[in-house]
């Protein structure tokens, strides 16, 4: 299943261009890579990620205290408590209005522990997401280009032969005689995360240059991308491992960050119907699914065949019964010119046959009882001013009567057909099929 990841201009930049890189089916390797404007991205099968430019982030750690986070936190990003104690113990270390500021926590954060904490502008990042929803990118995920994680053991060296840029952690000097210190204190020992220009002052404050005084240390992975490879080894005086551009920005979206928190936790909303739906569109293209594919389809197939089957099975026997009752009609009634409901017209027949004979039936009713049956469910006040009796039909001429639809209701009950016609009732008898 495909990937689509998309780097966020800077800002100040030239916002109309945007990186991207399409990942193959299986999601591992790198299928395209460009910088085009935003009408061009490509459409992704899968997942799409917003890559947040390592220079557009800060980073912090902080120590939070007991119970500000709350067990399974990453479902509840919208927290204002949670962000209002980042904002408080963040007050110190941002140069920046803590409003104006988006913030996101790494996964996993443990209160009473030292935590990272990224940092950018929020109009910036919230108005590069919109453009993304106005393009048709739906945002998944919003992950940072680089983190501490990432860093840990490792020094990057990025950009291009005119602006180089280094990442890469700093830590403090470890104290003298503290060789033996305890490793959890150790662990907790605070660190910068820095982004800076390649130059001297970048490789004295990561501590990376070669001299007596660093003699021995174990020196950081020396990452960089071809284009400054040269730069990156003059610099170190050491050699460099390469890594594309591409490479590395793919890499960087399969981190556990999420940045997607707080006021913008609308941007991972419904994660599990997304997640089944990327699970969907996976087995529908992976290659490795083909077989159960086609199981599916011949299932369906098998399913739509045996339904129709079944179907006209039933049809069938519908009409051969269709048929069986208009032969008998015809039989037993030969002048019935034309077939139209074999029931209902044989009864009709039936009871024509027994009124010529003199033979009361199921559905006679003479006037006398018409008007018995109507009185009996009418109001005690009704009188009739004028009674007309043709070929079963009782036409009475009264007062109106309030509630017509509950006597029509109460004489079809009773066996008769009854409509209102202003001051007059129609009454005939409900032939029953």
């Amino acid at each position: 299943m495909t990937s689509l990841t998309i780097t966020l201009p800077l800002p100040g930049t030239d916002a109309a261009l945007f990186e991207y890189v399409l990942s193959s089916d299986d999601g591992l390797s790198v299928s395209a890579h460009a910088c085009v404007p935003l009408a061009l991205l490509p459409t992704a099968r899968g997942e799409v990620v917003a890559l947040v430019p390592a220079q557009a982030l800060s980073w912090h750690q902080v120590k939070l205290p007991a119970g500000s986070v709350p067990r399974g936190w990453a479902s509840e990003r919208g927290n204002t408590r949670l962000r209002s104690i980042l904002d408080g113990v963040l007050e110190d270390q941002l140069l920046d209005d803590p409003a104006q500021l988006h913030l996101a926590l790494q996964p996993q954060a443990v209160s009473e522990t030292l935590v990272w904490v990224a940092a950018c502008d929020r109009t910036w990042l919230k108005s590069s997401l919109n453009a993304l929803a106005q393009a048709g990118q739906a945002v998944g995920r919003i992950v940072p280009e680089l983190t501490p994680q990432a860093l840990a053991d490792t020094v990057l060296v990025s950009g291009d032969a005119d602006h180089p840029w280094v990442a890469g952690l700093q830590r403090r000097p470890a104290a003298s005689g503290s060789q033996h210190a305890d490793t959890a204190s150790a662990a907790e020992e605070p660190a910068n995360l820095l982004v800076c220009a390649l130059n001297a002052s970048a490789m004295t404050l990561l501590k990376a240059s070669e001299d007596d005084s660093m003699a021995g240390q174990t020196f950081p992975l020396l990452l960089a991308e071809p284009a400054v490879a040269a730069l990156a080894e003059a610099a170190f005086k050491r050699p460099v491992a390469l890594q594309a551009r591409a490479e590395r920005l793919l890499q960087a979206a399969q981190s556990p960050w999420d940045m997607a928190q707080f006021d913008l936790a609308h941007a991972s909303r419904d994660r599990r119907w997304a997640r089944v739906t990327q699970a969907l569109a996976s087995g529908w293209h992976a290659p490795q699914w083909r077989a159960a594919r086609l199981s599916v389809l011949a299932l369906v197939l098998v399913n739509l065949v045996g339904l129709n089957a079944w179907a006209w099975r039933e049809q069938a026997a519908l009409n051969a019964q269709r048929a069986a009752l208009r032969t008998v009609l015809l039989q037993t009634f030969p002048k019935v010119p034309v077939v139209v409901d074999a029931p209902l017209q044989m009864a009709r027949e039936v009871a024509a046959l027994q009124r010529a004979s003199g033979t009361a039936s199921g559905t006679d009713m003479d006037m006398e009882n018409i008007l018995a049956a109507f009185t009996a469910v009418a109001q005690k006040e009704y009188v009739a001013i004028a009674i007309e009796y043709i070929a079963n039909e009782v036409r009475l001429k009264g007062p109106a009567v309030a509630d017509t639809a509950a006597l029509t209701a109460q004489l079809k009950a009773a066996g008769l057909r009854a409509s209102a016609q202003g001051d007059q009732w129609l009454l005939s008898v409900g032939v029953q099929p």
